[in-house]
């Protein structure tokens, strides 16, 4: 075999090596891209983690005659607000749909968007809790001093009677925690200034240069 064929060979061989490496590594990043948006559907389906479920229909099959106690939580990590339930616990009947209300004020003096994540305890009633109508994961923007009414409509699926863990449950709790979000600022751009090849931001002219 000449010279010239094992260089070319050698050549060839490293392009595939390079080739494959980089498809690796491009689908890395790709699978970390979608392991949250995954990791959340994932987490809806089935509960996983305490994540109550959404919910496919808006009544249960059925009410069972057996009273349950949903207590409310809010938290916030970050954001400005004052987020509260309205009320600190309901007591309903297992498959029975509800409302409840929580309420958020932005106390700071500028616009704040906020994101709200949630989960339930204890974590096994996750895929028996079904929201119907939620503010989570909703980008949610509010005004210095403005309040918002943020609803939530949910039934407890009356199967949860039925796992020998949950079949004594008197108590779910459903926590939810605001996140900000912090929105992308526009690119400034540059614009003539008349009768110059001078060139000045987008920001400067609106501010007079």
């Amino acid at each position: 075999m000449s010279q010239d064929t094992v260089t070319a060979s050698r050549k060839n061989t490293n392009r595939v090596v390079a080739f494959v490496c980089l498809a690796f590594f491009g689908g890395m990043i790709g699978m970390a891209y979608a392991a949250v948006p995954l990791y959340k559907m994932f987490c809806q389906a089935t509960g996983y983690g305490g994540t109550t479920r959404r919910a496919t229909q808006q009544y249960a099959n059925r009410v069972l005659d057996r009273d349950i106690v949903v207590r409310f939580d809010a938290n916030i990590a970050g954001v400005p607000w004052d987020f509260q339930p309205v009320d600190r616990s309901m007591t309903m009947k297992i498959g029975e749909t509800v409302q409840a209300h929580y309420q958020a004020t932005n106390k700071f003096d500028r616009p704040v968007t906020g994101r709200a994540t949630f989960n339930v305890q204890p974590e096994l009633a996750g895929p028996y809790f079904n929201k119907v109508e939620c503010f989570c994961f909703t980008d949610t923007t509010l005004k210095p001093g403005e309040t918002l009414d943020m609803p939530v409509v949910f039934y407890v699926d009356p199967d949860i009677v039925n796992v020998p863990e949950l079949k004594d449950v008197k108590t779910i709790t459903l926590s939810y925690t605001m996140f900000p979000v912090e929105k992308s600022k526009p690119v400034a751009s540059s614009v003539p200034v008349q009768g110059s090849s001078k060139t000045i931001s987008n920001t400067e002219a609106n501010l007079g240069g």
